[in-house]
């Protein structure tokens, strides 16, 4: 039997412009605004099937909490605060990062705010923004630092918090992070396996704390080989695409080409491919490129690239999760996540099979 057919007084198509509330969920459910209440905010004294039922007929009606009135009663917000540079690059991780939180966030009473900021500004305002005017719960970083400074304004706050990266801080804190130093390391060594050995790297900005884990990879890597670096220089994965494709032309056009590169990002990827072809070389042929994506778009891009899936998708699951474990009161320690990076494939043999 539907809802409409059990409550045939009540039309929950043509409500007009009246906002549902709770007590339109109670007549429909049966139940008291106060169990309604506790059953929309999983309380532990509410069965499972109350629950479930009540939050069917809050779906089909619309409902949607009175955040100020939530807000009063419980001090707090509902809400989560994603705090990111604006990227350029139209590979960036924003998309599946989103993405990924919007999965899990969507079951629960949490909303996600995306705060953005410039990567010229000051990256502590927005912090301090949301946390001096109470505009969140908890909050969600990204591009962390050796020595954030974010990272203990909110540990000194005592705020909930969680970073996409690690800092070196000695400060324990809540993180999911990928393995930059074992995607470097792996990435290397095939292409020693593959015959390079002129090996270049498109780094991150070295102000990130994951340029440091990428270069101890890479260049260990190099020295168990007992090979030396191939300089890249003045560039960095978050440089332009004119800035990484006019670099890699240049080294190309030299009397020393590289004849492997490992790209911290799709978008460094596609540059360098540009300085290549410019320069008259081809990939496979000449050089062998190793990037990370998110995407699966590398594959279809050009063959003959080689790649470590990163998934940001994933990541923004995981990130959430830990932000309202957080919020919850859990240690740091319980939510400290780092992705190993997974097989390294063709694209070529990865488009036949997409």
């Amino acid at each position: 039997m539907t809802l409409n057919k059990q409550l045939p007084d009540i039309d929950i198509a043509n409500a007009g412009n009246k906002r549902p509330t709770l007590k339109d969920i109670a007549y429909l459910s049966g139940l008291s605004v106060t169990t309604v209440s506790k059953a929309l905010n999983d309380a532990t004294d509410i069965s499972s099937k109350t629950k479930s039922r009540v939050q069917l007929i809050a779906k089909k009606v619309g409902y949607r909490p009175n955040r100020a009135g939530i807000r009063l009663r419980t001090g707090k917000t509902n809400v989560i605060s994603l705090i990111l540079s604006t990227e350029v690059g139209a590979m960036g991780m924003t998309s599946p990062l989103v993405t990924g939180i919007s999965d899990i966030i969507g079951d629960t009473n949490y909303h996600l705010v995306v705060t953005p900021y410039d990567m010229n500004q000051d990256p502590l305002v927005p912090v301090k923004y949301v946390v001096e005017t109470g505009a969140a719960d908890g909050i969600i970083l990204s591009r962390t630092e050796p020595h954030d400074p974010r990272v203990k304004y909110l540990h000194d706050a005592g705020f909930p918090f969680v970073t996409h990266g690690r800092t070196r801080m000695g400060i324990e804190h809540a993180f999911h992070d990928f393995d930059n130093t074992a995607y470097a390391k792996k990435s290397v060594k095939f292409l020693i396996d593959r015959g390079r050995k002129h090996i270049g790297l498109i780094p991150p900005p070295d102000t990130l704390t994951f340029a440091q884990h990428m270069n101890s990879g890479f260049f260990s890597e190099l020295d168990r080989h007992d090979l030396q670096e191939m300089p890249i220089r003045n560039i960095s994965i978050d440089s332009t695409f004119e800035e990484i494709a006019a670099e890699i032309e240049r080294i190309m056009r030299s009397s020393h080409p590289l004849d492997g590169i490992v790209c911290g990002s799709a978008n460094s990827a596609i540059s360098a491919i540009a300085g290549i072809e410019a320069a008259g070389k081809t990939t496979a042929a000449d050089i062998d490129l190793v990037a990370k994506e998110s995407f699966e778009f590398l594959s279809r891009f050009r063959p003959n690239l080689f790649v470590i899936q990163e998934n940001f998708r994933d990541a923004g699951q995981h990130l959430i999760k830990m932000v309202l474990g957080m919020i919850e009161g859990d240690r740091a320690e319980k939510h400290q996540f780092l992705e190993a990076p997974g097989p390294l494939g063709n694209t070529e043999t990865c488009a036949k099979t997409a």
